[in-house]
């Protein structure tokens, strides 16, 4: 079975200190045994930890659009941010990747999806983060937990750790797979699990960044 952080960022983000060497130790410590590295407009840090960690690694990244931010999952490429919506989902699929919408309907976060989007986009999106751990009104995860059940899609979580101490914060137990096909049929079978961080772990995103 496999224990899957499907959110976790490092160094190669703007907003994030946290060597590679240093999720693997984390995860590692915690058994988490497959993780999606999704740093923010880079998928430099996951194609480096895909040839090293001895565990599953996707490599995903968040892409900032014009209508918010998205993750890109199972790349090849890098996505460049600032494109249109469309535009960013048209290159992640057209490189065989999977679109994720994550964290959406989050009040708090500026970059979030929001529910017009959501609806405009339904039809293109390929998976749900309906879990994680940043987002701090539990009613945005069940917000997200109905647009998904309502337009069967596969859902995941993830800690959206910033920190390796974070790493783990949420989670989706699952069977193993191989591919991204595998991936999904996988997520329907899966059991999300986790807690929300502490509000106080967001200023260790605004801290890295100011010192970045």
């Amino acid at each position: 079975m496999f224990k899957a952080d499907f959110h976790i960022h490092s160094q190669y983000s703007m907003d994030c200190k946290t060597s590679l060497d240093h999720i693997i130790r984390a995860c590692q410590s915690k058994k988490i045994n497959c993780i999606a590295l999704s740093d923010h407009g880079s998928i430099e840090g996951a194609l480096k930890i895909k040839n090293i960690a001895p565990f599953f690694v996707i490599v995903a990244e968040e892409i900032l659009t014009d209508k918010g931010e998205i993750m890109g999952m199972f790349l090849q490429e890098k996505v460049p941010s600032g494109l249109s919506m469309r535009e960013s989902i048209r290159r992640i699929k057209e490189q065989g990747g999977l679109f994720c919408a994550q964290h959406p309907f989050d009040k708090i976060r500026s970059d979030a999806l929001k529910k017009e989007t959501m609806q405009e986009i339904a039809d293109q999106i390929d998976v749900v983060e309906i879990f994680n751990s940043r987002t701090l009104l539990p009613r945005s995860s069940q917000l997200a937990r109905e647009f998904a059940r309502d337009h069967h899609l596969p859902c995941t979580a993830g800690s959206d750790a910033h920190s390796a101490s974070e790493i783990g914060n949420a989670f989706v137990e699952m069977p193993e797979f191989e591919d991204k096909e595998g991936f999904l049929q996988a997520l329907s079978q899966g059991k999300v699990h986790g807690h929300r961080a502490n509000p106080v772990s967001r200023f260790s995103a605004l801290w890295g960044r100011l010192k970045k």
